[in-house]
């Protein structure tokens, strides 16, 4: 997700990876989070995402190479990594998108960082975001996207489409004949996330709904209450295709749809317990100041 601060001076904001910087540690780091991820990914990685990771050779030896990466990824479908410092204003952002250039840091956790962070790394940004990136389709959302955004931008329509980005880029599901499937680069980027958007019976699993997603209020500090699934890639990209100004018209001044919340038109494929929500703020209300694990 992009920040908030307003764009300067653009140069700012771009660092080259520097790959022969990394030192032994670091590639160790990597090598862990993505054996251990791959052998969680089984069985619950949209098929798509697996596929790019090994058209792109990602693999547990080490830190990838940004420009091997692209070598590939250009060839593929015409996208490019840019090495940044990190978070990059909203309208950079979009920018970057619709000229088809996914913005990566170059920083990785360290250790103590393994299950959580707050900023996204290159883990998340390279092992999560960049290989769907590699299928045609998911490549075109993702512009159109960008476009759209820039449009956003202008119109009042920046937090609909920002949580478009969230529940689908970030942390969507996609129905598969094996069964739901995660594709959203938060979730796939995370141990425990992985095992509870398919798994758990506290979240909602909702079919994909554009109006209602660009309604629906997100967690940033602990696993989602909610997961829209879409039916492909196609079905992503068709929807992300009309003009948006009649929809940001329509949606002004509709009250937010709460994380947790099912409506009688949800098409549902699980309704939560939320259990695990519930948990935290009993827990929460008990303990004045807790944080949030």
């Amino acid at each position: 997700m992009p920040a908030d601060a307003p764009t300067a001076d653009r140069d700012q904001y771009f660092k080259s990876q520097n790959w022969e910087a990394y030192d032994s540690e670091q590639h160790d780091i990597w090598k862990t989070l993505f054996r251990r991820q791959a052998e969680i990914l089984k069985g619950r990685a949209a098929p798509e995402y697996i596929a790019g990771l090994d058209a792109l050779q990602v693999t547990a030896d080490g830190i990838p190479d940004f420009r091997r990466m692209n070598d590939i990824l250009g060839r593929a479908t015409g996208w490019e990594i840019v090495g940044v410092t990190g978070l990059v204003p909203h309208d950079m952002f979009f920018e970057l998108l619709a000229d088809r250039k996914f913005p990566a840091t170059s920083f990785i956790r360290t250790r103590e960082q393994l299950d959580y962070l707050q900023e996204p790394d290159m883990f998340h940004d390279i092992f999560g975001h960049v290989p769907l990136l590699s299928n045609p389709v998911f490549a075109d959302y993702m512009q159109a996207y960008g476009k759209g955004g820039v449009k956003a931008m202008q119109l009042g329509g920046l937090e609909n489409i920002s949580r478009l980005y969230w529940y689908t880029v970030e942390f969507g599901l996609i129905k598969t004949a094996d069964g739901l499937r995660i594709y959203g680069a938060g979730i796939v980027s995370s141990k425990g996330e992985s095992v509870y958007s398919l798994e758990d019976a506290s979240p909602n699993r909702i079919g994909f709904d554009l109006k209602r997603i660009m309604r629906t209020d997100f967690r940033i500090d602990d696993y989602q209450e909610t997961y829209f699934v879409i039916d492909s890639y196609e079905q992503l990209f068709e929807e992300t295709r009309p003009d948006f100004t009649p929809v940001y018209a329509e949606l002004k001044g509709q009250p937010l749809i709460q994380p947790r919340d099912v409506l009688p038109t949800d098409r549902v494929f699980h309704r939560g317990t939320n259990a695990y929500h519930a948990a935290k703020r009993a827990q929460q209300a008990t303990a004045p100041g807790q944080a949030a694990e």
